[in-house]
């Protein structure tokens, strides 16, 4: 055994509390203490790919709800009575439905406040769009967190895939240099990124997913959110599959497919997911995805058999500036 895989290794009992990969909760306790629970928002955004900037139908696999069908709703802000008392476990304040940037400042500084403000969150994570982070919007982020030094600010950025096949035909809306821009961006104010993958999309293989894995690997990211494809009812992408035009993973491959993500991913990167939830009433395939527990124990004993761990053969690819252009 090599010293850099005994290292490695060390995080199971260590750093990453038992488990073979860092896991959200093993960084909240060892950051803070404490498990926090997350509370999903939809504070009544919209997306340029739904409101006619870049498109009218959405991403293809997103539903009517924006992802955010488990959201707490609010007309057009979030206000602190909406965000409800925990116990003592501190909240995680979410900003899930649709583009949770796509608005002006103004109006996304008083969401953002209301949250912040709540007595009983510790911080805020926002998912948007890497073409939705104008200057402005930059500019209030940086401010809010030097003023809430006590609380933390994270973006979610949505980018599925580094193939731009891919991307045209889930019609993303934008080119990876701009997600590139976003990230350092975000990375000068010393905000957090966690970026959004789905495995399993129509038309990519294992190796054009484990790609997107060693590509990220590249910038400094604090997370990732390994998402399992899901056919949801209402989406285009449930009319490609009512075709037969692509089939969905099966638990075993997907089992496959995300360990060997996550022997690549870099062991500093906190996994916030490896898997997903799907709204039950809205789910097509795969229905095996329903059961969340059970997959997760799966996963957890295939990797103890196989004695796979987070890094397990990740090549150590360094940060770089991407020299791109991105008009917001």
């Amino acid at each position: 055994m090599t010293e850099h895989t005994r290292n490695l290794k060390e995080n199971i009992s260590g750093l990453w509390r038992g488990k073979r990969y860092y896991s959200l909760e093993a960084f909240l306790k060892n950051q803070y203490g404490y498990r926090m629970k997350k509370v999903a928002l939809d504070a009544g955004f919209t997306c340029p790919n739904r409101d006619g900037t870049l498109d009218t139908r959405g991403c293809i696999f997103c539903s009517a709800g924006g992802s955010g069908e488990f959201a707490v709703s609010a007309d057009s802000m979030v206000s602190a009575e909406q965000i409800p008392e925990s116990g003592n476990e501190p909240l995680i304040a979410y900003f899930q439905a649709f583009t949770c940037t796509y608005a002006p400042a103004a109006h996304l500084e008083t969401l953002y406040r209301n949250a912040l403000n709540h007595p009983f969150t510790a911080g805020i994570s926002i998912a948007t769009r890497p073409d939705c982070l104008p200057e402005e919007v930059l500019t209030l982020l940086g401010r809010l967190k030097r003023e809430y030094t006590d609380k933390f600010i994270w973006i979610e950025l949505g980018l599925q895939t580094i193939h731009e096949s891919t991307a045209a035909y889930i019609r993303r809306g934008y080119a990876l240099p701009c997600f590139e821009q976003a990230v350092h961006a975000l990375h000068a104010l010393s905000i957090p990124v966690i970026v959004h993958v789905i495995l399993g999309l129509p038309g990519e293989s294992k190796s054009m997913m484990l790609q997107t894995i060693e590509y990220l690997n590249r910038f400094p990211l604090f997370g990732v959110k390994l998402q399992l494809l899901h056919v949801l009812k209402g989406t285009d992408l449930a009319l490609d599959y009512e075709k037969q035009l692509f089939q969905t993973l099966t638990l075993e491959e997907y089992l496959d497919l995300l360990i060997s993500c996550i022997e690549r991913l870099s062991p500093d990167t906190v996994l916030h997911r490896v898997t997903g939830d799907g709204a039950k009433e809205l789910l097509i395939a795969p229905i095996w995805s329903r059961d969340k527990k059970k997959v997760l124990n799966a996963l957890h004993h295939r990797m103890k058999l196989q004695d796979s761990y987070q890094g397990k053969h990740w090549k150590g690819s360094i940060h770089y500036a991407a020299e791109t252009d991105c008009h917001l």
